[in-house]
């Protein structure tokens, strides 16, 4: 697991509710932990974007209702800042289920765009994902809109705010 291309900021506390962008089944769910997370001795953990991490299921489907996975964080609404300089943030918090310790999915497609640095970091996500949030553009009032590039012809598609 390479490490990601960005100042990633705390963006989930344990305990949070998050949305599951793939079609495994759960719907919302619930973190549990951080795998190979780093924090002061006594002071509780936190996950950002493209952390491996064990999550609970509280909403979906009846039969993996309360079953506990591996996920990726695939989106994140705290910005967090790339070494280009420009500021991410998405809409929703969320996460892609893992179904081995290689970290192959579980479901077969995600719902949305992911970051590029889960991307780049799990190429197995990368590869069912939709759409990969590339690049910023500024608007002339200073702020920032995000656009999605598909990963089949890298034409900007559209506006994602």
């Amino acid at each position: 697991m390479k490490a990601i291309a960005a100042k990633a900021t705390r963006g989930l506390n344990i305990g949070s509710l998050v949305n599951a962008s793939d079609n495994s089944g759960a719907r919302i769910v619930r973190i549990v932990s951080v795998k190979g997370g780093k924090t002061r001795k006594k002071r509780q953990q936190y996950a950002k974007i493209g952390d491996w991490v064990k999550i609970s299921v509280r909403k979906g489907d009846p039969k993996m209702k309360g079953e506990v996975f591996d996920a990726v964080v695939i989106r994140q609404k705290k910005p967090y800042r790339r070494l280009t300089g420009e500021r991410v943030a998405f809409t929703d918090n969320a996460v892609v289920i893992l179904k081995d310790d290689k970290g192959n999915p579980k479901g077969t497609q995600i719902k949305g765009p992911i970051a590029k640095e889960a991307g780049d970091r799990f190429p197995f996500v990368n590869k069912i994902a939709r759409y990969v949030l590339w690049k910023t553009i500024f608007l002339s009032r200073g702020k920032a809109a995000n656009y999605q590039e598909s990963k089949e012809n890298l034409d900007i598609m559209l506006p994602f705010i």
